[in-house]
C-alpha cells in the first residue's frame, strides 16, 4: 500500500485494497476454522480454498464500494479496519464469536468490566493491524469518478463483484453448502461483517418504535397457604454471574469448591440446569420474563412485565440489590440499590470494586424492620472474567498458582482455571453466609425464609481453545449453558407452604432450565395467577394439599 502515499490512485483501488486486507489480516481465525471445516489443507482443496477467498474479497469489495465518495470513503474504511482489528483480537484471544448478544453486553457492561478487557497487547495488535492501515488510508491521495458516469461506474463495479462471487459460489456450491450448513458458527467469525450484523441487530432492538408496557399477572393473589399466617416471609433470589455447574464440587468437580454448601443441611442442589442464554444481557431478562428460551424475544421482554412485577401485584415487597452492571431492565419497577461502587467505603470493597459480601450489608436490619413479606434479589459479581483473580478477597485464593492478568495469552490454562475455581469457592462462602443470615432471621425475627440460587450463564475456560462466554446458543458448548441452581428453605417456610423436601430432592437430577424459574418462584410462594404454568413449576407436584 506504499503506492498510496506517492501518487493519486483511484478510490476504487483503495476500496479493493482494503477489502483484500480485511479478508486476510482481519480473518486469520475464520480461515483457520474454514480450512478445518472443509477437511484440512491439501493441493486437491486448493481451488476450493482460493475460490472461497475470492468470494470473501469480492463480497467485501461490494460492501465497501457504496462508501467510495469524497469525504465518506476514508472515515468509512478506517471504521471498518479498526472494527475488524478489534473483533479479530477478541476472537483470537478469547475464542469468542461476535453476535448481537456480545454487542449488547459491550454496550450494557460497566466501565470497570470493560477496562479489564483492555491491555497493551490488544492496543498493539489493533495499532498494527488496524491503526497502521488506517493511517495509510488517511494519507492516500485519491481521485474519484465524477457525475452520472461515476455513479454508473460504481454501480457497475458492485454488480460485477456480486455477479462474479455468485458464479464462483454456484460452481462450488455442492462443496460449500454442506460446510456452511454444518458450521454455521463461521458467519460469526468473519470480520467485519459479523460486527456489522451484530450492531445492526442490537440497534434495531434498542431503537425500535416504543411499545406500551404490557402488564401480566395483574390477577396475582396470595393463595390458601397464606391464610391465617402471622409470620412474614423473606425469600432471597441470588442471581449468580458466570458460574458454570461443572466447577461446583456439589456436581462432582474434583476440587472442593463447595466446602460450606456441602455441609448445609436441607440444601437441594439441582445438577442438570440449562441457561436461557450465554450472556447476562440475554439470560437475566429471559429468566425473569416468563417466556421459555425457545419463545424468548428480547424486544417483547423489554416491554412486558416480569416475575418481579407479578410478585408486587400479589402484595409482596420486592427489592433488587446489585453488585454487577445492572438488572437489564428487569428491576425497573421495583426498589433498586447499587452496591458495586467502591467509593462507599464498605469493608467489603477494594480500591477497584466491591466483593459480593457487600450485598449482605444491612440485610438483617432490613428484614427486621420491614413490615411486609419480602422478595430480595441479590445480583452477584460472581465469576465475571477475564479478571477472575479480582472477584474474591485474598483469603479465598486456595487454588493456585493463579492467573492475575486479563491477558490469557500470558497465563497457563491451569492458572486461569485455578483463579476461576477460587471465585466459585468465594460464591460458596457467599451463599453459605446468605443461608446463615436467613436461618438466624428465622429464629430471631420470626420470619419464614428461603433462598433460591442460579447462575445466569456459564463460562469457557480453554476447552477447544474457547474462553469467556457469549457464544451463539446453537453452537455454545455445555460449559457456557450448564449452570448451577440450588434451593434452601427454613423449616417454617417448607411447613407453611407444605412443601415436600423429599419430593424436591428426588428431582435434583432431572433436566431443568431457566424456563422453570419464573413459575417455580410463584409456585414456591403460593402465588395464584393465570400466568403460572404448573408444568414448569418445580413445586407443583411437591406441595401437600
Amino acid at each position: 500500500m506504499q503506492n498510496l502515499l506517492s501518487r493519486r490512485i483511484s478510490a476504487n483501488l483503495l476500496v479493493f485494497s482494503v477489502a483484500l486486507l480485511l479478508a486476510t489480516i482481519g480473518n486469520f481465525n475464520f480461515w483457520s476454522d474454514f480450512v478445518h471445516a472443509v477437511g484440512g489443507f491439501s493441493l486437491a482443496r486448493l481451488p476450493l480454498l482460493a475460490g472461497s477467498f475470492a468470494i470473501v474479497v469480492l463480497l467485501f469489495y461490494a460492501l465497501l464500494m457504496p462508501f467510495s465518495f469524497r469525504f465518506v470513503v476514508k472515515p468509512a474504511l478506517i471504521v471498518f479496519l479498526l472494527t475488524a482489528s478489534a473483533s479479530a483480537w477478541f476472537i483470537n484471544e478469547y475464542g469468542v464469536v461476535i453476535d448481537k448478544a456480545i454487542i449488547q453486553s459491550l454496550f450494557e457492561t460497566d466501565t470497570r468490566e470493560a477496562a479489564e478487557l483492555l491491555n497493551w497487547r490488544m492496543l498493539l495488535f489493533v495499532a498494527l493491524t488496524g491503526g497502521l492501515p488506517s493511517l495509510l488510508v488517511a494519507r492516500a491521495q485519491l481521485r474519484f469518478p465524477q457525475g452520472a458516469r461515476g455513479l454508473a461506474q460504481r454501480a457497475g463495479t458492485v454488480a460485477a463483484a456480486l455477479a462474479l462471487s455468485t458464479v464462483l459460489l454456484v460452481l462450488m456450491f455442492k462443496t460449500l453448502a454442506p460446510t456452511v450448513r454444518e458450521h454455521r458458527e463461521l458467519r460469526y467469525l468473519l470480520t467485519p461483517t459479523n460486527a456489522v450484523q451484530a450492531l445492526n441487530g442490537y440497534l434495531h432492538n434498542r431503537w425500535s418504535t416504543p411499545v406500551p408496557l404490557q402488564q401480566i399477572g395483574r390477577d396475582a393473589v396470595k393463595g390458601k397457604h397464606w391464610a391465617g399466617q402471622t409470620k412474614r416471609t423473606v425469600t432471597v433470589i441470588v442471581v449468580g454471574e458466570t458460574a458454570r455447574a461443572a466447577n461446583f464440587s456439589l456436581n462432582g468437580y474434583a476440587r472442593d469448591t463447595n466446602p460450606r454448601l456441602a455441609s448445609e443441611q436441607g440444601l437441594i442442589n439441582f445438577a442438570r440446569v440449562q441457561s436461557c442464554g450465554t450472556a447476562t444481557a440475554v439470560s437475566v431478562p429471559c429468566v425473569f420474563s416468563g417466556m421459555t428460551r425457545e419463545r424468548y424475544d428480547d424486544t417483547r421482554a423489554k416491554h412486558q412485565e416480569g416475575l418481579l412485577d407479578v410478585l408486587k401485584h400479589a402484595g409482596l415487597r420486592v427489592l433488587w440489590r446489585d453488585n454487577n452492571s445492572g438488572c437489564k431492565g428487569v428491576c425497573d419497577r421495583v426498589e433498586f440499590v447499587d452496591v458495586s461502587s467502591p467509593g462507599a467505603g464498605s469493608r467489603h470493597c477494594s480500591e477497584d470494586e466491591c466483593y459480593d459480601e457487600d450485598l449482605l450489608e444491612g440485610l438483617p436490619a432490613l428484614i427486621r424492620q420491614s413490615k411486609q413479606d419480602l422478595v430480595i434479589v441479590l445480583h452477584q459479581k460472581g465469576s465475571h472474567g477475564p479478571a477472575y483473580a479480582h472477584r474474591y478477597p485474598a483469603g479465598f485464593g486456595r487454588f493456585g498458582p493463579v492467573c492475575t492478568s486479563s491477558e490469557f495469552e500470558t497465563c497457563t490454562r491451569e492458572s486461569i482455571v485455578a483463579a476461576y475455581d477460587n471465585t466459585i469457592l468465594y460464591t460458596d462462602s457467599f451463599l453459605a453466609e446468605t443461608i446463615a443470615l436467613l436461618r438466624k432471621a428465622a429464629g430471631e425475627s420470626e420470619v419464614d425464609t428461603s433462598m433460591l440460587y442460579f447462575s445466569d450463564h456459564g463460562e469457557s475456560l480453554g476447552e477447544n481453545n474457547m474462553y469467556l462466554h457469549g457464544a451463539p446458543y446453537l453452537f455454545a458448548p455445555s460449559e457456557q449453558t450448564h449452570v448451577p441452581m440450588m434451593l434452601w428453605m427454613s423449616d417454617g417456610f417448607s411447613q407453611r407452604f407444605r412443601i415436600d423436601r423429599a419430593c424436591l430432592q428426588a428431582r435434583r437430577d432431572q433436566p431443568l432450565s431457566h424456563d422453570n424459574v419464573f413459575h417455580s418462584v410463584l409456585g414456591m410462594l403460593n402465588v395464584e395467577t393465570a400466568v403460572l404454568n404448573p408444568k414448569l413449576d418445580l413445586f407443583h407436584a411437591c406441595v401437600r394439599n
